[in-house]
C-alpha cells in the first residue's frame, strides 16, 4: 500500500471572511425589524407629535420613540414618524424594516398608489423614499387604529409634553417691585385697592389680616396660577362634517364662503 506524500504548504494563505460577509462583525444585523408609527395634530394644524414603536422579529422592543413637532398638520406628523423609523434602521445598521401606520394616505403615496399633490408632503415623501432606497429591504402596510394602540399612545404623549412647555412659558407670574407702584394686589389678580379692599396706596405696607393688635407686617405675594385647562389654538378649518358649497371652473372646486381645507383630506362632491 502506497502512502501519498503530505501536501506541499500553500504560498498563500487561506482567505478569511470579509466585513461584508459576516454582517455580525461589521455590525449589521440580520433579519427584520418591525415598526409602528403614528402622528397627529389637536388643531390640524395645531400642536403635534409622533410615536412609534420598534421591535425585533421576536417581539423584543428595541425603541420607543416620541416627539412633539409644534404646530403642523395631521400628515406632516404621520410622515414624521415614518422618517424617524427609518432614521433608527439607518443608524443601529438594520437593513429590513416593516412598518405599519394607520395613516391610509401616507401609507399608499409610499406604495405608489396615490399621488403626492401636496407641495408640503412632497418634500417628505422625498425623503422617505431616499431613506428607504438605502436598505436592503422595506416593507409598510396599513391597520386600523385600534392594532396601533402604542405608537398612538407615545404620539399623544408628545403633544401632551409640547402644549404643557408652551403653556408654562405662557403663564410666567408677574412679580411685583417693592416699593412701587406695580406693589398692589390688583396686579396680581386681587381686587385692585380702593375703601375697604384689601389693596393699598403704593409703597405703603400691608396690615395683618390676624384679629388682635393690628400689626403692620408684609403680606405674602399670591402669584397668578397656571392654567388648569387647555389652550389648544382653535381649529381653523370646517370639522369634518361640515357640508360646504362652491362651483366648479375649469375642472377645480372652488369653495363658498371663504372656507378653506387642510391639504390631504378627502371630500364627497355632490352635484345640485
Amino acid at each position: 500500500m502506497t502512502r501519498r506524500p503530505p501536501a506541499a504548504p500553500s504560498l498563500f494563505s487561506e482567505p478569511t471572511p470579509t466585513a461584508a460577509a459576516n454582517p455580525e462583525k461589521s455590525g449589521q444585523k440580520s433579519g427584520w425589524v418591525n415598526a409602528h408609527c403614528d402622528g397627529g395634530a389637536r388643531g390640524n394644524p395645531g400642536p403635534a407629535g409622533y410615536g412609534a414603536v420598534i421591535q425585533d422579529d421576536h417581539g423584543t422592543i428595541l425603541a420607543e420613540l416620541s416627539e412633539f413637532l409644534g404646530m403642523r398638520t395631521n400628515n406632516f406628523a404621520e410622515y414624521s414618524g415614518l422618517l424617524a423609523c427609518l432614521q433608527y434602521a439607518l443608524d443601529h445598521h438594520h437593513p429590513r424594516l416593516r412598518v405599519v401606520s394607520d395613516s391610509e394616505l401616507m401609507v399608499k403615496q409610499i406604495q405608489g398608489k396615490y399621488k403626492v399633490n401636496s407641495p408640503d408632503l412632497r418634500p417628505l415623501w422625498q425623503e422617505a423614499k431616499n431613506r428607504i432606497a438605502r436598505l436592503e429591504a422595506f416593507e409598510i402596510s396599513h391597520a386600523l387604529r385600534h392594532k396601533n394602540k402604542d405608537a398612538d399612545r407615545l404620539a399623544n404623549q408628545a403633544m401632551d409634553r409640547g402644549m404643557r412647555r408652551n403653556q408654562s412659558s405662557d403663564a410666567r407670574p408677574q412679580v411685583p417691585t417693592s416699593g412701587k407702584n406695580s406693589s398692589s394686589f390688583g396686579e396680581l389678580g386681587s381686587p385692585a385697592s380702593g375703601s375697604g379692599s384689601l389693596g393699598r396706596e403704593a409703597g405703603e405696607p400691608a396690615l395683618s389680616l390676624s384679629k388682635g393688635p393690628a400689626s403692620r407686617t408684609e403680606a405674602p405675594l399670591k402669584a397668578t396660577p397656571y392654567p388648569t385647562k387647555s389652550q389648544t389654538p382653535p381649529d381653523p378649518y370646517p370639522k369634518a362634517d361640515t357640508m360646504l358649497r362652491g362651483f366648479t371652473k375649469d375642472g377645480v372646486v372652488h369653495i363658498l364662503g371663504n372656507a378653506t381645507l387642510p391639504d390631504g383630506v378627502f371630500v364627497k362632491i355632490i352635484r345640485e
